[in-house]
């Protein structure tokens, strides 16, 4: 490691960094008067205004990081995967809040600097709620914020498939194309779907899941989301594959649905937004859809066993940017509060690599296709979305979270026995739909 002569801004960003983190800055560092530090093969940190220090006064923690990042104030160099994965590989992971008695303690050149001044309004990307947690009200805000911000910035970001949650790569050269097929049709397979039968899909994002499922499997779906811009885009593409008399999409949210019983529910990447008291009630509701031996999947991301349930914390970058409201629990309290509801749980299969790999095709494709991803939102929004997924590829790449998919069924009739004796190969033909004819499935 090789450091130049840091002076004035450079310096005083050095010493804010041992403050965060108990030891030094892993990174170099270049700010808005000229100043900088270079430490050799690191990505670098860019401070362009005395401003994103003064964030960092008001919120000394993740949030001020954040809203620096999102506003442009700071910005990184050089691969960002390298930047935010430094303080996983220190002795204890710090927790990334300043003390504000050290801070203190740094009045004077923060004055020199002319960083101290009143505080920056937040960028205009951040979330603040109001009214009943969980009410269906503010549900529908939360998702708004996070949704609804242009199906066209989704196209970028998720690519062809349109699909929003954990892809399933029949091996890791897989495109994320293939490994998204190969997830619908792995649903499909664990639900056993037939023609004829009726599928629930909570939480349909842009009905891919209802499409592949109609298309496929001749299935009826009824697909439900509290998204506007979703649902007319899932009605549209329905529409476009004349497949309507099969698949309907509702603006709905899944407490209002009355018109069960259906054969087979679905819910992926939904449970999220559920939050930890209204998930028996979540479960009840989905008990009480389905019929008798019916099968419900249930897709969702948990965090470790040893984070215990998660709280949502007002001053996370999660919070403020990505999901209002949004809470991870353990594996454990999902598959608990399914069997209080009557659920028999038949299978457990974990995805935490899947997601990884995902998270790192959609960053792909985002940096990709950068300048048409601002155009198409705003350029502190595609900013969230890249800090948000490359930190989500490494918090599953640590190990930090996971994601599972758990099948349960609905006992009560003789249906609820037609699982086979042994663990069914559902990847099997999952693979070799996404590979297609001719590209050497087994």
């Amino acid at each position: 490691m090789a450091a130049s002569s840091p002076r004035r801004a450079a310096g005083l960003v050095d010493e804010l960094g041992r403050l965060l983190l108990g030891a030094p800055i892993p990174l170099s560092v270049r700010c808005w008067d000229g100043s900088a530090s270079v430490v050799d093969g690191a990505p670098t940190l860019v401070v362009r205004h005395r401003r994103a220090l003064r964030r960092l006064v008001y919120a000394p923690g993740e949030l001020g990081l954040a809203r620096a990042y999102v506003s442009g104030d700071l910005d990184i160099e050089g691969d960002i995967y390298s930047a935010l994965s430094f303080p996983d590989r220190m002795p204890a992971r710090p927790e990334l809040r300043l003390d504000r008695r050290a801070l203190a303690r740094l009045a004077g050149p923060l004055l020199r600097l002319g960083v101290v001044g009143p505080p920056p309004a937040p960028p205009p990307e951040e979330a603040r709620l109001s009214g009943i947690r969980h009410s269906l009200g503010r549900d529908r805000r939360a998702i708004r914020h996070h949704y609804d911000v242009g199906n066209d910035f989704y196209r970028v970001l998720l690519g062809p498939s349109l699909v929003y949650s954990c892809a399933y790569f029949p091996e890791p050269a897989a495109t994320l194309e293939q490994a998204q097929e190969a997830k619908l049709d792995l649903v499909c397979r664990k639900l056993d779907l037939r023609p004829g039968m009726r599928l629930l899909d909570v939480g349909c994002g842009w009905g891919s899941l209802a499409l592949h499922a109609a298309a496929r499997y001749g299935t009826s779906v009824t697909g439900v989301t509290i998204s506007a811009a979703q649902a007319e885009l899932a009605t549209r593409r329905v529409a476009e594959a004349g497949l309507s008399e099969l698949v309907e999409i509702r603006l709905q949210d899944y407490r209002e649905v009355v018109d069960g019983p259906f054969d087979a529910i679905a819910s992926v990447g939904m449970a999220e937004h559920v939050g930890l008291a209204q998930l028996p009630l979540y479960a009840a509701r989905l008990h009480v859809l389905l019929r008798p031996g019916g099968r419900l999947l249930n897709h969702a991301i948990a965090c470790g066993p040893a984070a215990g349930p998660d709280r949502p914390d007002p001053g996370s970058f999660l919070t403020r940017y990505v999901f209002p409201d949004g809470e991870l629990q353990p594996l454990a309290t999902h598959v608990r509060i399914l069997e209080e509801a009557g659920f028999e749980v038949a299978d457990v299969e974990a995805l935490r690599r899947h997601y990884a790999l995902t998270c790192r095709a959609w960053v792909s494709n985002l940096e990709r296709r950068w300048d048409e991803a601002v155009r198409l939102s705003s350029p502190g929004r595609a900013r969230v979305w890249r800090l948000y997924l490359a930190g989500s590829a490494l918090a599953f790449e640590g190990h930090r979270v996971g994601v599972n998919q758990v099948l349960a069924i609905k006992p009560g009739s003789p249906g609820h026995d037609r699982l086979p004796l042994t663990r069914p190969d559902w990847s099997r033909r999952a693979v070799e739909r996404a590979q297609g004819p001719g590209d050497g499935a087994a």
